[in-house]
């Protein structure tokens, strides 16, 4: 059969578009591309989902002609190109929206509105914009059958996700575990590392950062610095002083060398002894500050002086520090377990000195380096965690990023002042006020303004923490050594993409965190006892019914209230 096609006097991109469109939709040509080739060899397309709650964007456009192109080109080989759509109706994105629509937030799920009618509100909202999706696909030509299209809020989708993870769980790969992860208290919940890596996600900003002074305990520091026994201090440097109520221990590299050093409090004058790295002097005391070749000349100094003298009197390897205990810096609270091994030096591998003093401030609770040395020393440092209103073991900020009750004057504080509404947040942020309570008690060497790369949330573009949670994870470190081979086997275009970005995000993944602290997404088929000692994982929902009838018969149950439920 023999097609005239229409001849054009002057190129019109719009009309020309319309008739092949309308040629294409009358005469069913993507209908006929997968007809005609019944029995070929399948080249199975699925799509990745939009979300359908917003309206689609030139970057959906974008991706979506990279996709044809490959469907199109597959199909003019020979092959069964299937291609199906779905939308994506999960995720933070439609639950920060509803919420925004509500005028709530997460903490009145359950309070001002119900789970049931909370979620009945995100499934309205999420497919609200198909019929503009649709038409749109079809107006630039982009060829995928959205007549029958997979939605992950259907069960038989989520079924098959239970499937999988119940795969993964019998191959030893998904554990749980209490774990410092980064946390977004404004979207309530916790990030993956991909989630983290997102484009724009690390920001600069200015924060208001403390070298503090931590005074050593005189009957527990060694003979070799015995003679200054009663006024000596160890410095440590935090970008986040909001964290230094939960200090509960500090940390020196071994093998590093520190001084001791003799000099002045540049806010309260008083003489001081401070313990830092030896390659960090100069970067610490750059300002205000003059090195003495002897001890006399200090003599001199007085109060209003521009210039503030400092000696170094001794120095020795962090190895000569482990053990020694401090006061505790800011005593609004105890930690819960142990607290007879809080507050002391202790050694770690990731202390560096590159910047800082080479004393590393140690929170446990907020982070995981922290966390992570503080278990490892003998005896285990005990992480700063007190008992709430429910007898739970808690850290001093809450989910929402505020201090606890125990706080004091701090107390309801919000720790990081983008957390406020904008008209609310205070002049001063708890880091200055921390800071400044500091200063006035000789607590304080330096306080300063400093710019660096800080994460945000990808979502609500405020501040994460890094917070103690309990999570499902998957070992992504199991295999990510072959993930990583496998990686160099694909012929990537460009080929920096693949052995750049992508092959270092493999290089360094770590476990996957599955859990979210949400109601509007897939649950997590688990059941444990309260005691971790039994568990069972539900791979369908005939297991699920299977399960329930289980405890229908021991009289647990009434009855299955799934009895009627269908996929």
């Amino acid at each position: 059969m023999s097609t005239k096609f229409k001849e054009y006097k002057g190129l019109d991109l719009p009309k020309l578009a319309e008739d092949i469109l309308d040629f294409w939709k009358e005469e069913n040509i993507f209908e006929q591309s997968i007809s005609i080739r019944e029995g070929a060899k399948p080249f199975v397309f699925f799509e990745g989902p939009p979300s359908a709650n917003g309206l689609p964007g030139i970057h959906h456009v974008m991706a979506r002609a990279i996709k044809d192109i490959f469907c199109r080109y597959k199909t003019q080989k020979g092959f069964k190109v299937d291609r199906k759509a779905g939308w994506d109706t999960h995720g933070l994105p439609i639950e920060l929206g509803v919420e925004k629509e509500l005028g709530i937030t997460k903490e009145d799920i359950g309070k001002k509105i119900s789970v049931e009618e909370y979620n009945a509100a995100c499934k309205k909202a999420v497919m609200r914009y198909t019929d503009v999706w649709n038409k749109v696909t079809e107006s630039y030509g982009y060829w995928v059958d959205m007549s029958d299209p997979y939605i992950t809020y259907e069960p038989k989708y989520m079924e098959t996700v239970w499937w999988l993870l119940k795969e993964i769980y019998n191959k030893n790969l998904l554990y749980k575990g209490y774990t410092i992860q980064p946390y977004s208290p404004k979207a309530g919940t916790g990030l993956s590392s991909h989630e983290l890596n997102q484009p724009g996600t690390y920001q600069d900003i200015t924060d208001t950062t403390v070298v503090a002074q931590f005074k050593a305990m005189a009957e527990t520091l060694p003979d070799f610095l015995g003679e200054e026994s009663n006024n000596i201090w160890f410095l440590a440097w935090t970008t986040t002083p909001w964290t230094l109520p939960s200090n509960t221990a500090l940390t020196v590299g071994a093998k590093i060398d520190y001084v001791l050093v003799k000099t002045f409090n540049q806010y309260t004058f008083q003489p001081i002894n401070v313990i830092l790295a030896k390659n960090l002097v100069e970067s610490q005391f750059a300002k205000n500050y003059e090195g003495k070749p002897n001890e006399e000349i200090l003599e001199s100094y007085k109060q209003g002086d521009k210039v503030i003298p400092y000696f170094i009197a001794k120095e020795f390897k962090g190895s000569d520090l482990v053990g020694i205990r401090y006061e505790q810096l800011l005593d609004y609270a105890k930690p819960h377990d142990n607290p007879e091994n809080a507050f002391r030096i202790i050694a770690g591998d990731f202390v560096t000195t590159e910047d800082g003093t080479g004393i590393v401030h140690t929170a446990p609770t907020f982070g995981a380096d922290d966390a992570k040395v503080a278990k490892e020393a003998t005896p285990e440092v005990p992480p700063m965690l007190v008992k709430d209103e429910n007898g739970n073991l808690v850290p001093l900020v809450d989910l929402q990023g505020k201090f606890r009750p125990e706080m004091k004057e701090l107390a309801g504080k919000y720790v990081k002042n983008e957390y406020y509404e904008d008209s609310e947040a205070p002049e001063k942020s708890v880091d200055v006020e921390i800071a400044i309570k500091l200063k006035t008690e000789n607590k304080a060497f330096k306080v300063e303004k400093y710019v660096h790369s800080y994460p945000n949330c990808w979502r609500t573009d405020k501040p994460i923490l890094y917070y103690p949670l309990d999570s499902w994870f998957i070992k992504v470190t199991e295999f990510r050594d072959r993930m990583f081979e496998l990686n160099k086997e694909i012929n990537w275009k460009p080929k920096a993409t693949g052995e750049g970005r992508f092959g270092n995000w493999l290089a360094n993944a770590n476990d996957w965190n599955l859990s979210r602290s949400r109601y509007w997404g897939i649950p997590l088929p688990i059941w444990r006892t309260d005691d971790g000692k039994e568990e069972v994982i539900i791979g369908s929902v005939e297991e699920l019914k299977a399960e329930m009838q289980k405890s229908v018969s021991a009289g647990l149950l009434q009855r299955d209230i799934f009895e009627d439920f269908k996929t």
